[in-house]
């Protein structure tokens, strides 16, 4: 039998002979056999070891810890005596299904109340993910992974694949109006992340809009930056404002505003490029959901106007998937080294696989064949949330329908939190009007809700929509509630 040369062994290596990674301390008195049973035991025990997991063969666990053959074999036999392991002919040997131990010192009592159970997502912000176009990602993968240079599979460049700026630059001028050159457009891993690599370049306050993301305005304050709110309205923001908040860069959801929904209008987008002309400023464009329209001509990028002054953002999270972490920046000539600077040296953040799938997902046609099933997708359920309010809430106001993944209702006064109440009543998450203001902003605040209708899945989106029709508020007093909906008792 193998003896042990110290009193605690540690495998975690790979045999030749087809046994499985395994790390186990054999630590404490006892003999090989003893040692073995308790470290599986707390392996096991502690979780790391779970349930179905299958366990390296006898001769490979005996190789690796230098120990006799029949000692594992015999561990092994006394582990499924206890119920530890369980072991077929032809299945090997597996950890068990057991109930899970309790934790010491845990005190039996009155259980506490479970949060509701989500049954329906109306959360803004995401597309429909059972609709994520995998045969023709995998096709895209399968063709960009063997014309890849062997190059790309070193050490990443912090501006991201040639072959996917290459293949922004077109689609990005083609559809969206920007002008830019590859070299000039440098990959990140989403929108938060190219946003903050922009304000390590920043100086002084940022005007932002009045309603947006909180999570978005902490970036900014994070890094010390002051954030100065602009008033929206359906026309996005009062860039006319912009003069008197001092500010040096500002940022701006031109196409859709995010979340009231209005597109900027056309002299309000020259009067900002005339801005950052005249005082030197920059504007950050958050294109964020710019491919989606429905009932009006594409609105172009902002940044097509002026690219020396203004930083372009897209991703690939509404359009295929947030998991893909992809995102882009088109940036002015001067600013490509500060921000290649902030990044870093090297591509920690964005895969290389996913960089060159994308590039032939753009470049084969695929991408504008996917963004043409969902517009349409998405324009129905669209149109079926606005039906089902008309029948059945006729009393809500819908706004920022034109284009996007979600919409905002307007709420009675004072009815924002009740709403939201009777929501999570019903299984439904949605999200509220109130945490997008600016809590520096003067206009006065609005009781809303914001509501995706991109999440759920095609089959669910019905029922979704029903349950949300009923957690609304009833009608003031002396309107009608609309066919087919009862005012609730108070």
């Amino acid at each position: 039998m193998g003896q042990f040369s110290t009193p605690d062994v540690a495998v975690s290596e790979r045999r030749p002979d087809g046994g499985s990674d395994l790390h186990l301390e054999l630590a404490g008195g006892g003999g090989a056999r003893v040692r073995l049973m308790r470290a599986l035991r707390e392996a096991i025990d502690s979780g790391r070891l779970a349930p179905g997991t299958r366990l390296p063969p006898y001769r490979a666990l005996a190789l690796d810890l230098g120990i006799a053959r029949n000692t594992v074999a015999a561990a092994y036999s006394e582990l499924v005596e206890e119920g530890w392991l369980t072991s077929r002919q032809g299945s090997g040997t597996q950890v068990a299904h057991r109930a899970a131990p309790v934790e010491p010192g845990t005190r039996w009592g009155p259980a506490r109340p479970s949060r509701p159970r989500i049954v329906h997502d109306l959360m803004p912000s995401s597309p429909d993910a059972a609709a994520f176009p995998r045969s023709s990602w995998i096709a895209s993968a399968r063709r960009a992974l063997v014309a890849a240079p062997s190059d790309a599979f070193g050490v990443g460049d912090p501006r991201g694949r040639p072959e996917l700026r290459q293949a922004l630059a077109d689609y990005l001028a083609r559809t969206r109006g920007v002008r830019t050159r590859a070299d000039h457009i440098v990959i990140c891993s989403g929108y938060a992340h190219g946003l903050r690599l922009v304000c390590r370049v920043l100086r002084g306050p940022v005007a932002v809009e009045a309603y947006g993301l909180d999570f978005h305005r902490s970036i900014l304050t994070e890094v010390g930056l002051t954030t100065v709110p602009l008033m929206v309205d359906d026309h996005g923001a009062r860039v006319e404002d912009l003069p008197a908040t001092g500010a040096q860069a500002v940022l701006l959801t031109p196409a859709h505003q995010y979340p009231t929904g209005g597109a900027l209008h056309s002299e309000r987008r020259a009067a900002v490029i005339d801005w950052a002309r005249a005082t030197g400023g920059l504007l950050l464009e958050d294109d964020y959901d710019g491919e989606f329209r429905y009932d009006r001509e594409p609105v172009g990028a902002v940044q097509g106007l002026d690219p020396d002054r203004v930083v372009y953002f897209g991703s690939a999270s509404k359009s295929l998937s947030p998991s893909l972490r992809l995102g882009w920046m088109a940036l002015p000539g001067r600013l490509v080294d500060d921000i290649l600077a902030a990044k870093g040296r090297r591509e920690l953040w964005s895969g290389v696989t996913d960089q060159l799938t994308l590039a032939d997902f753009i470049a084969c046609g695929a991408y504008d064949r996917q963004l043409r099933r969902m517009r349409k997708i998405y324009r129905h359920r669209r149109d079926l949330l606005t039906a089902l309010l008309a029948e059945r809430a006729p009393h809500v106001t819908v706004s920022g329908i034109a284009a996007g993944l979600h919409a905002v209702l307007d709420l009675p006064p004072d009815t924002e939190q009740a709403t939201l109440r009777a929501a999570r009543r019903l299984g439904l998450a949605v999200d509220g009007l109130g945490p997008y203001r600016h809590p520096g902003s003067a206009m006065p605040p609005r009781d809303g809700l914001v509501i995706g209708y991109g999440t759920p899945p095609e089959h669910a989106i019905t029922a979704a929509l029903e349950a949300l029709c009923l957690a609304l508020p009833d009608p003031p007093e002396g309107r009608d509630a609309g066919p087919g909906r009862a005012p609730r008792g108070r």
